[in-house]
């Protein structure tokens, strides 16, 4: 199938033009690149926005003053089509402050369906017979100029998004479930940003930090801190100076001199020639720092609420099988925690859950309540 072509947004009076035509559509598909596996801190490099009959390539490295596009997001009378939202709302509300209201997500929209593949080439390949191509997934998307096959495969990412959001829908409306979907969508466009550690105590989110001695947590705390330094400096992401399995592996071993740095297993001769000395220097400070103290677990639900918890985990497996889908499309771990709090007696309990709408509260209530009373 040939694509008519694209419109590249660089310059105030191109973006001047696509506003106009952005403002007067009903709905568009949405899609954002960014640079998170070449950067320390990611930028949003590239908007892809298609409305019926054109596709908009939006470049806001280019200085384009994009406030109207965050207006047109939070704007409720415009739909907005995405695929895999999540990754992509976190963008926009951290870098841009910006909500997106009246969402349609096509692989929510699958998943509600009882679909278990997720990525858009698939639908695309099942429903369109359309290959997508993955050569520029993991692309630098920062880079300018970008290439011609570049922004051709970005335009892809959002052309049939509005035609795969109709045959979706359709089915959705079908089957019953167009409005449980409705409540779902509105759910993800929630975005819960996570609070951030300070510097000093990320390191206690590397997996197996809490199971180090202390004066070996006292290591990978140093090399933790050593690593962003270097990763800050070259503008890299912290995981391409060194794997969080490398730093445990160094603070465990804790070489002492450039030989027994060698002598471990993974690290790459760049990586020992470049980091080396760095390396056993961090190792050094972590042997004469205190051991840091781990910080408390944060115990949110009490023991009754654990309780509750665990019935409506039950139950909600049981319902997924039922349905043949996973066990979040028919609630989120977030709803039944929120559920588990209330510990609710009567229907009119459960209004109180923001996150239970009207169709899946009328759908499940009556199921809730009698799995809580048993």
């Amino acid at each position: 199938m040939d694509i008519p072509p694209y419109q590249l947004i660089e310059t105030e009076a191109q973006w001047l033009t696509c506003l106009d035509v952005l403002q007067r559509q009903p709905r568009l598909a949405v899609d954002v690149e960014a640079n998170s596996l070449f950067a320390y801190k990611e930028q949003i490099c590239l908007f892809q926005v298609s409305a019926p009959g054109v596709d908009f390539i939006i470049d806001p490295l280019a200085g384009i003053p994009l406030d109207e596009f965050g207006r047109i997001l939070a704007d409720p009378a415009i739909e907005k089509v995405f695929h895999a939202s999540g990754y992509d709302l976190m963008l926009l509300r951290t870098h841009y402050s910006w909500k997106v209201n009246n969402l349609f997500d096509t692989m929510w929209a699958g998943r509600i369906l009882g679909y278990r593949n997720m990525g858009l080439a698939w639908f695309l390949q099942e429903f369109y017979g359309v290959e997508l191509s993955k050569r520029y997934q993991k692309a630098n998307w920062a880079q300018r100029p970008l290439s011609e096959a570049q922004l051709a495969y970005a335009q892809k990412d959002t052309y049939y998004l509005l035609r795969l959001r109709d045959d979706l829908a359709a089915k959705l409306e079908e089957r019953g479930f167009l409005e449980e979907a409705k409540e779902i969508f509105e759910n993800e466009s929630r975005i819960q940003l996570p609070k951030p550690r300070t510097k000093n105590e990320a390191f206690w989110n590397v997996r197996g930090a809490r199971d180090l001695q202390p004066q070996t947590q006292a290591i990978l705390k140093a090399l933790y801190v050593f690593r962003d330094k270097a990763a800050r400096e070259r503008n890299w992401p912290p995981f391409k100076i060194i794997s969080d399995e490398k730093l445990v592996l160094l603070a465990k071993q804790g070489p002492r001199n450039k030989e027994e740095l060698a002598g471990l297993n993974g690290l790459s001769p760049r990586q020992l020639e470049h980091l080396g000395p760095g390396l056993l220097k961090a190792i050094a400070e972590g042997r004469r720092m205190r051991a840091p103290t781990p910080p408390q677990r944060e115990l949110r639900h009490g023991q009754e609420a654990s309780r509750i918890y665990k019935r409506l985990f039950e139950w909600r497996k049981e319902m997924a099988a039922r349905r043949e889908v996973e066990s979040d499309v028919i609630m989120t771990r977030e709803t039944m925690w929120e559920i588990a709090e209330l510990a609710p007696k009567r229907m009119e309990d459960l209004e109180k859950i923001a996150t239970l709408g009207p169709y899946r509260r009328a759908l499940y209530a009556e199921e809730i309540l009698h799995c809580l009373a048993e």
